[in-house]
This record gives C-alpha cells, sequence and structure tokens, in this order.
C-alpha cells in the first residue's frame, strides 16, 4: 500500500544522501564538493528564490496557511480537555512531527501545554459548570454539539472561529464551516480528518455459501438502495434444515431510524423547527416502517442495544449496520469469516453515500479565554505537516480490509458525513417515535401523534 512505498522511499534517500556525503563529492557538482554538506545546494537554491521559501514556511505551499506570527505568552499553561488524554503520541511519522512542532512553537512562542483528560460520566456536568461559571476548566476544550448548540453558544460563551480555520491541511474545515454552526458561524473545530464512518458490515463467507449476488456488485451498479436492499435481506432470510424456523438472517438490525434519515439527506429537526413533514423525511420513515410490517430484520431476543451487533457475530446473519470503530472487534470474534463492508444504501432523495453522527463533538474555546487567535495558530502549526498517509483513516481501513472495494466504499461513507440534531433536545421522545414506528404503526399516525411533542422539545432549548 502506500504507505509502504513512502517509507521505501524515505529509506532510499537516506540511503542516497549517505552515499553522496561519502563520495568525497566525485562525480558530483561543485556546491557539493570539498568541505560542502550534501544540503548546501538546495538550500542556496532556496536562498535564490524567495517565494519558494516563503511558501515552504508557510504550511508547506498551502495559501490558506496563517502567515507566521510573533508572540510572547509569558509561560502560560494552555490547558486542553477532552473525556480522553489528548498527548501527542510518538506512535507514526505523522504524529512525531506534530510533536515536532509543539515543542518549536512551545520554544518560541514560551508557553506549555497540559492535557486535561475528564471521565466521560461526569464530563458535561463538570465543564459546562465551569463555562457558566466564568471559569472555564481549559483554554481549549471538547464539547458535545448536542449540548452546546444552540444552548451555550446563545449564552456567547464560547468564541466563533470561522475566520481561523481556513488551512485545510491543519483543519478538517467541514467541521467549522458546516457541522458545528450556528446562525452561520462555526464554533467547533478539529485538526482530525478522518470522520465518522457508518455503514453495513456483511459476511461475505456466508453470502457465497448462499450464493447471493455479491454486494459488491450493487455499489458498482449503482444500484445499491433501499428495495435492493431489502431484497437481498429477505433473499437471506433462510430456512436451511427444513424444520420449518429460520435459522439464517438477512439483517440483524430492526432500529434504523437514524441510518434512514442520513441515507436521504433527511432529518426529524431543522434549526428550531420540527422537520417530520418534509417529504425526504417521510421517504425515510416509510422505510424503517416498512422494515418493520414486512418483517425484513432478525427478530429479537430480548437483548440490549448490542444485541444486533451479537447475532451478527454469531455468523448466521448477512447484514450488520454499525461503524467503524468497531471492526477491529468483530474481525477479532470472526476470524473465521471473510467481512466486507458497504455503504449503508441511498435513499431515493440521496444525491451519494453518507455517513451519520447524532452525538458529535469537537474543540471549542470558552469566551472568557483571551486571544483565541493565538491558541488556534498554535494548533494549525502543530498540525500542518507534511502527512505520510494518502487519505484519512488509512491506517484503520488498510489493517482491517484487504478488499480495495471496501476501503474505497468506507471512504465514500467517510466523505458523506451529516450531523443529525435530534439529541439536542432532551425532551424529545425519539425512543417512543422509533418504536411505534417499529412496531407497524402507520407513519402518517405517527408523524401526527409526535409533532406537537417535537416542537415543544424545541422550543424549550430555543427558549420561544
Amino acid at each position: 500500500m502506500r504507505m509502504k512505498q513512502v517509507l521505501l522511499t524515505m529509506l532510499s534517500l537516506i540511503f542516497v544522501f549517505v552515499v553522496a556525503a561519502c563520495s568525497n563529492g566525485t562525480g558530483g557538482t561543485p556546491a557539493n564538493s570539498g568541505n560542502s554538506s550534501p544540503t548546501q545546494e538546495p538550500v542556496a537554491a532556496n536562498n535564490n528564490n524567495p517565494e519558494e521559501e516563503e511558501a515552504t514556511d508557510e504550511g508547506n505551499g498551502n495559501p490558506n496557511a496563517t502567515p507566521e506570527m510573533d508572540f510572547d505568552l509569558g509561560g502560560r499553561t494552555i490547558k486542553v480537555v477532552s473525556w480522553w488524554d489528548m498527548t501527542i503520541p510518538e506512535d507514526n511519522p505523522d504524529n512525531i512531527q506534530r510533536k515536532a512542532n509543539l515543542e518549536a512553537l512551545m520554544e518560541k512562542h514560551n508557553f506549555n501545554i497540559e492535557y486535561v483528560p475528564i471521565d466521560y460520566g461526569e464530563y458535561q456536568t463538570k465543564v459546562v459548570a465551569s463555562l457558566m461559571a466564568g471559569e472555564p476548566i481549559g483554554d481549549i476544550v471538547r464539547l458535545g454539539k448536542t449540548y452546546t448548540v444552540p444552548t451555550l453558544v446563545k449564552q456567547d460563551l464560547l468564541w466563533p472561529l470561522d475566520d481561523y480555520v481556513n488551512n485545510d491541511n491543519a483543519f478538517n474545515t467541514k467541521v467549522t464551516k458546516e457541522l458545528y454552526t450556528f446562525e452561520g458561524k462555526g464554533y467547533g473545530f478539529t485538526d482530525d480528518k478522518a470522520n465518522h464512518i457508518s455503514g453495513v458490515f456483511y459476511n461475505k463467507t456466508l453470502m457465497n455459501q448462499l450464493g447471493l449476488k455479491p454486494l459488491q456488485e450493487y455499489v458498482d451498479e449503482d444500484n445499491w438502495n433501499w428495495d435492493t436492499f431489502i431484497e437481498v435481506a429477505k433473499e437471506a432470510n433462510k430456512d436451511t434444515n427444513n424444520d420449518g424456523k429460520l435459522d439464517v438472517w438477512g439483517l440483524a438490525n430492526r432500529g434504523l431510524l437514524e441510518q434512514s434519515l442520513y441515507a436521504n439527506e433527511a432529518a426529524l429537526t431543522l434549526g428550531d423547527q420540527q422537520n417530520l413533514d418534509d417529504p425526504k423525511t417521510l421517504e425515510a420513515l416509510n422505510f424503517v416502517s416498512r422494515l418493520a410490517t414486512e418483517q425484513v430484520s432478525r427478530p429479537t431476543e430480548g437483548g440490549d442495544w448490542t444485541e444486533p451487533s451479537q447475532f451478527f457475530r454469531q455468523g448466521n446473519t448477512l447484514m450488520y449496520a454499525g461503524a467503524m470503530y468497531e471492526v477491529s472487534g468483530i474481525k477479532t470474534d470472526m476470524a473465521d469469516y471473510d467481512i466486507g463492508f458497504v455503504p449503508f444504501p441511498k435513499g431515493p432523495s440521496a444525491t451519494a453515500y453518507h455517513s451519520g453522527e447524532a452525538l458529535y463533538q469537537a474543540l471549542t474555546i470558552p469566551k472568557s479565554v483571551d486571544n483565541p487567535e493565538q491558541l488556534m495558530y498554535i494548533w494549525e502549526k502543530i498540525n500542518d505537516i507534511e502527512s505520510m498517509y494518502d487519505y484519512p483513516s488509512q491506517a484503520t481501513l488498510e489493517s482491517n480490509f484487504t478488499d480495495e472495494a471496501d476501503i474505497n466504499n468506507a471512504r465514500m461513507a467517510q466523505d458523506g458525513l451529516i450531523v443529525l440534531d435530534h439529541n439536542t433536545f432532551p425532551s424529545l421522545p425519539y425512543w417512543d417515535f422509533e418504536a411505534e414506528l417499529t412496531s407497524g404503526t402507520s407513519v402518517s399516525t405517527v408523524v401526527e401523534k409526535y409533532k406537537a411533542s417535537f416542537q415543544a422539545a424545541i422550543d424549550e432549548i430555543y427558549g420561544q
């Protein structure tokens, strides 16, 4: 794969320089003869081309890189707060570059950095309380969007960051510009370009045993949609021992409401309004209802929310709608099976494949913290590196999939991340709503029943 090629290239370059240094200039140019270093010639070339030197200094030629800033933080300690320790590890060449950048920045701008992990169970309460008191627990603080937008933003507790997030080599600009926004301003940021990946894991071994058409062919034909998804699931529902009971199933999941929404570019809520009457949303709700009324999925056995994953790991269920963070465990538990990945099928109104996230989070800067532009500059310069990877999530995907098609499917899903906002509203009866859909109640009945309670839950947060 590409990473291995990069490492081999680096080793080859090192070998070339060693040979050049030991050659005493034989066959070389005058600049490399005598006491000259092998690196002197390119340095001279840069000095003769100021534009090239400036491009190198500013984010490897990235025109969106922030120009160099000169400031002294007077020995200040910048605290970075999350529900895990965000200390930069030195576990790959990218992180080694980031760590070196940080050390150079600390020396140049006279600051220290402290990474503060707080247990997830108490995180929201503790961090929000500190913000409300005007004494933020950190300078850069990770916050879940569900309790930040609009609640904390409307109280003017966070800095808008759009003006500082332009360097797409250092930031995932989509987060600030599109996913973590309120009234046209972005309040969250991240350097992590590996967006959440969700889709459908499937058992290729079982697929072949059943003689089914390969799922990848549907994707290749641009025919992987809700109709073909249901056809595949039904075709895999089989009684293989002729005892009158199904013992192989096509689909592990029963409740697929969130997946159906993002796969059709739909949503239950839109800003400060319920969105149940939107045509795209109704298409998603009808699909969820169809899965239930046509008994497409494997029946529950009374398990908890992990039951679909456990069903899939038994090896007798073809498909499981899940997230990429589960892949390692799935591969470990299903070592005797060949596991593939396809995006969740497109809805009738979708223009592309998507992943979805309803509990999104990112880094923020509290309004009571001074000079946010300096903090954002530091974060940018830490992460403005020449990555050894060709694309986000490459290490994870290449370590878990050997089929290039599976990797490409995951990358398509990753590029189409959609953030759903219904979890922003604590009083919104999401689970009751989904339960009625999956119990077979008609979509029209469910929509009319819940429109008022959805809007009331939204108004509670937006203060209308």
